[in-house]
Parts: structure tokens; C-alpha cells; sequence
């Protein structure tokens, strides 16, 4: 059976010196681990794609269900494992749930692992 991970508060943007300055500590690796394991699916890949090429800066969930061509609830699933992970932000406006990408943490996230990477 595998083994699962501890739940760490993923608000905040990773912040740990990058991986490539030495070997990371156990807490960084888990948070590095837990932001990767998010993203770490075609579907949220392409939703996290989707949400930074939006020209308005944010998708509702209803577009989003459309472009990925699968159901909002599923959808809603996916962001919500993003959101967890402090990927995307999300927004209720009436009926609809509006979806924006943290950048802030996506950069730091790839900053951590090359620190050239977002230059």
C-alpha cells in the first residue's frame, strides 16, 4: 500500500533554497513533492495552461469544463487539488467560480528547481 503524505499548509509559495544549492531538507522536499504531485496530471497541467493563457487573467469553471472537455465537477476536482497546493486561486461570483493561476507560486515553484528557469 502506498504511503501517504502529510498535509502541509501550501498557501504560501515554496520558499527553500533551490535543490540544485544541495541537498533540501525533509520539510522542503515534502513541500516541493506535494506541489508537484498537483500538477503531476495531464488535465491539471492543461487547466494551469488554459488559466495562464487567458486573456481576462481568469476562466470560469463552465469554460474550463468546456476546454478540457470533461464535466465541472471533474474540473472542479482538478482545481481544487491546484488550490490546495497554492497553484490557482479561485473565486465565487454568484453561480459561477472563477479560476486565476497563483503566479507568484508557479515561478517560485520553478525557481526551486532551476534558478535560472524564470529569468
Amino acid at each position: 500500500m502506498p504511503k501517504t503524505l502529510p498535509t502541509v499548509d501550501m498557501s504560501a509559495p515554496v520558499r527553500c533554497a533551490p535543490v540544485a544549492a544541495g541537498p533540501v531538507s525533509d520539510q522542503a522536499a515534502l513541500e516541493i513533492a506535494l506541489r508537484l504531485k498537483a500538477l503531476a496530471d495531464p488535465v491539471r497541467v492543461k487547466l494551469v495552461s488554459l488559466l495562464f493563457g487567458s486573456d481576462a487573467g481568469e476562466v470560469c469553471s463552465c469554460d474550463l469544463a468546456a476546454s478540457v472537455e470533461l464535466s465541472e465537477s471533474t474540473v472542479s476536482h482538478h482545481l481544487s487539488q491546484l488550490r490546495r497546493a497554492g497553484l490557482v486561486e479561485s473565486e465565487r461570483r454568484g453561480m459561477n467560480v472563477y479560476h486565476r493561476p497563483c503566479r507568484e507560486a508557479l515561478v517560485a515553484l520553478c525557481t526551486v528547481l532551476d534558478p535560472n528557469c524564470c529569468r
